[in-house]
């Protein structure tokens, strides 16, 4: 019996995919409740008073961002796939980099070495002899230019690897038939590897730009009032929920700008060669060491002020912490994910196609307005689980999950799951459906499917999705910080609590170890990058397109 005649007759399948929809949407569905139940005399000034001024720095600040990342991830893409230079192997390394660090913690770092006091300014006023302000003038980097320039050039990888990876899948007989035409290399990139590539293009942009938007600690740190700083002063600094609310419902009109902008982008798409050679030039010279720098100041800092000498003993519990909540949502997402992607696999119908599309929209989501939106359903589980035990055992257990790590996990596993998603979707779409058939006709279950022929072949992009996962929640500020409990703190929340303080230093050490830990998945998707080819998933793993089944 052909395969096809069975997919329908899976309901615990259909079932899966409906609970992890609903999973994505259950908090969304509340943000919009908590905005319409808020007090109709607050959104007037809302609208008239904070939304306009943040909404346009804002879109100010992404289309910057975009501009950035577009012109340094695009361009330096082309360069080291098209061309052979000395530093080339280097560029490989260096140019994915800037992932490992927080956009936050960058921030930091740049706004101290180039503030007015920073070593920078301070070394140039001694060298020249400048004595005051009229004999100089420097830009600030506590700016809209300053996020701008700092977030470009954090998020630009997004771009980098996603373009890199289609150029690598473009035909070299069609470069090479133009280039025995006499086709210029500008031509070369203007004319036929770029519009090829406006489909990756888009998707890197947009996955850069929802980084940028998901910001909490770089914006609030430069002085750039953007909507999710707004909601975050507007829920905790003047304790109106429903307000933050009515501000996340705005900002979702902006997620849903950057995925029609990625919908676009990937119009009419479906076309790449399938010869994987690229072609050479004479020479290119670039440089990369830019986000050395970072990594240098927080070591620096760390030996000057003696941080493992006086070495807090809270760090420990802290970065302990971390890797627990870290590890326990990566094992939840990349379960959930993979399973979605299986169920998707046997029930092949719209429907679960739909529901799996839902369940990637979480990474859409900016932290922010993800806790606000969690914050209602997790509470109405603990009654539930209360009236339960009351009913039962006569206990009342109390908040056991919005008073609870567990929130910030929850909070990881919606935002998180597009990236498990990806992975799978792009791993079971290189197993053929063949093989599924053969093992069928022997009488083998789904299950006998799964653990026998599918996660073997899975295996790399089950530790690509893990490696991944587990940094993005070791990173992720805002989620965490309006949901961890009093007694709880992540090595995120302990940066940015310094940092909040104008003391950005004595936590150099906890950044230190999200940078070095952030390094790991960098090098492996630097790696697997100069591998890439057609049929072969791209090292980032995520796409903003809608899931279509294996």
């Amino acid at each position: 019996m052909r395969m096809a005649a069975l997919l329908y007759r899976h309901p615990l399948a259909m079932a899966f995919l409906a609970a992890t929809a609903a999973l994505v949407a259950a908090p969304l569905v509340n943000l919009v409740l908590i905005a319409l139940r808020g007090d109709p005399e607050l959104w007037p000034h809302l609208a008239a008073h904070v939304i306009p001024a943040a909404a346009i720095n804002t879109g100010l600040l992404l289309a910057g961002v975009a501009a950035v990342s577009m012109a340094a991830g695009v361009g330096t893409a082309w360069i080291v796939t098209a061309y052979d230079f000395p530093s080339r192997g280097l560029m490989l390394w260096l140019l994915p980099l800037p992932l490992a660090f927080p956009t936050y913690i960058v921030a930091y770092v740049y706004a101290d070495l180039l503030g007015a006091f920073g070593p920078v300014q301070s070394g140039l006023r001694a060298l020249f002899g400048w004595g005051s302000a009229a004999d100089h003038w420097f830009p600030n980097i506590r700016s809209l230019g300053g996020a701008v320039l700092i977030m470009g050039c954090v998020l630009y990888p997004y771009v980098y690897l996603a373009a890199r990876a289609m150029f690598q899948t473009q035909s070299a007989a069609l470069i090479e038939t133009a280039r025995g035409f006499g086709a210029s290399p500008w031509r070369l990139a203007f004319d036929i590897a770029l519009p090829m590539a406006r489909p990756a293009i888009a998707a890197g942009v947009a996955l850069a730009l929802l980084e940028a938007l998901n910001d909490i600690g770089a914006s609030e740190y430069l002085g750039v009032q953007t909507l999710t700083l707004s909601i975050f002063n507007t829920w905790l600094n003047r304790s109106s929920l429903p307000g933050a609310a009515q501000i996340a419902c705005v900002m979702l009109l902006a997620v849903a700008a950057l995925i029609a902008l990625e919908r676009y982008g990937r119009r009419r798409q479906g076309f790449t060669g399938l010869d994987t050679r690229h072609g050479r030039a004479r020479r290119i010279a670039l440089t990369g060491l830019g986000f050395v720098i970072p990594l240098l100041h927080l070591s620096r800092e760390v030996i000057a002020r003696g941080l493992m000498i006086g070495f807090d003993p809270a760090l420990l519990r802290h970065a302990s912490s971390t890797v627990l909540l870290a590890g326990c949502a990566t094992v939840l997402i990349v379960a959930i994910g993979f399973g979605a992607a299986f169920a998707l696999r046997l029930v092949h119908r719209p429907a679960a196609a739909v529901c799996v599309f839902i369940a990637g929209l979480g990474y859409t989501v900016p932290g922010t307005v993800l806790a606000l939106g969690l914050l209602t359903p997790l509470v109405a589980l603990d009654e539930a689980i209360n009236a339960l035990t009351e009913r039962v055992a006569d206990i009342h257990v109390g908040l056991l999950l919005a008073g609870s790590s567990a929130a910030i996990v929850c909070a990881y596993v919606v935002r998180f799951l597009a990236i498990s998603t990806g992975f799978a979707q792009a791993g079971f779409a290189r197993i053929s459906t063949d093989m599924d058939d053969a093992a069928r006709s022997f009488g083998s279950r789904p299950a006998d499917l799964l653990w026998a022929i599918h996660l073997p072949l899975l295996r790399p992009a089950l530790w690509g999705a893990a490696l991944l996962v587990f940094v993005d929640c070791l990173k992720e500020l805002p989620a965490t910080l309006l949901l961890r409990p009093l007694n709880v703190e992540t090595l995120a929340t302990y940066v940015y609590q310094f940092a909040a303080r104008g003391n950005f230093e004595e936590g150099s050490l906890a950044a230190l170890l999200i940078v070095l830990v952030g390094i790991v998945p960098v090098i492996w998707m630097a790696r697997h990058a100069e591998g890439v080819t057609p049929g072969h998933p791209s090292p980032s793993g995520i796409s903003l397109a809608p899931a279509s089944g294996a």
